[in-house]
């Protein structure tokens, strides 16, 4: 498998001849998920100096109380994991302090065909999904790429699009959405959205069985090749049932 700081490793590259045909090479699908930071919330503290209470007689650290107190990854930072990022996953949830794992997954049977893990922002999504679908990307016809309505942005949208990659992306009803008409009138579209939500079955075995859910690592390298790790498992167990059926 390929590794660098973001992008951890794809199936393909050392896939056996069987595997190999089990994959489908033009429809593939990508999400993100939480990856909690092994880090307490206490390790978040301000960059530009101590933020420590004194500690109490006994020698424990005194409980702190963060309630009104404004905290960003603009200021501060985890002195247990300074890679992890303080991360709300959506309106009304609680930040946590953590990476975002991401998944490539081919729509045929849903193998995941590359990950790589990166700390959490805003942005970190769209930016891994472009530099996951690009290998597959260089083909003579068009491959599609089923994504949430999170992946409904314009830039990402016309990005895929001068890569020659179909964006099958959910669209964003609260707003404008970047995916028009052309594109959604497609019985393939409807395809790519049905096929997509398969990856979350990944996800949940990758968490639970995988301990991905709060892994005991720390830094982005050894957190991204544990949850390469956990993604290969998950296709090793799923593949005796698929090539099976594929007979």
């Amino acid at each position: 498998m390929r590794s660098s700081r973001t992008n951890h490793g794809t199936v393909e590259d050392q896939a056996q001849p069987r595997v190999k045909r089990l994959l489908s090479t033009e429809h593939f699908s990508v999400d993100g998920t939480l990856i909690q930071a092994w880090a307490s919330m206490k390790s978040f503290r301000p960059v530009d100096g101590p933020d420590d209470p004194p500690p109490s007689s006994g020698g424990r650290n005194v409980e702190r109380d963060f309630r009104g107190a404004t905290r960003s990854n603009a200021t501060h930072a985890s002195t247990t994991d300074p890679d992890a990022k303080l991360y709300r996953k959506g309106a009304g949830m609680e930040a946590k302090l953590a990476f975002l794992g991401h998944a490539l997954m081919e729509n045929r049977w849903g193998l995941i065909v590359n990950t790589c893990l990166t700390p959490a922002s805003g942005h970190a999504e769209r930016i891994a999904a472009l530099a996951m679908i690009e290998p597959h990307a260089d083909r003579p016809v068009a491959v599609t790429l089923g994504a949430d309505k999170g992946y409904d942005a314009a830039d990402f949208v016309n990005e895929l699009k001068t890569m020659n990659v179909r964006p099958h992306v959910a669209q964003n009803t609260t707003r404008r959405s970047a995916v028009d008409a052309r594109t959604t009138r497609h019985p393939g579209y409807a395809a790519s959205q049905r096929a997509r939500k398969r990856i979350e079955e990944a996800f949940g075995w990758i968490k639970t069985i995988g301990g991905m859910r709060r892994p005991m690592l720390r830094g982005t390298d050894r957190v991204g090749w544990a949850f390469t790790f956990a993604a290969a498992a998950y296709n090793l167990v799923c593949l005796p049932r698929l090539l099976k059926q594929a007979v």
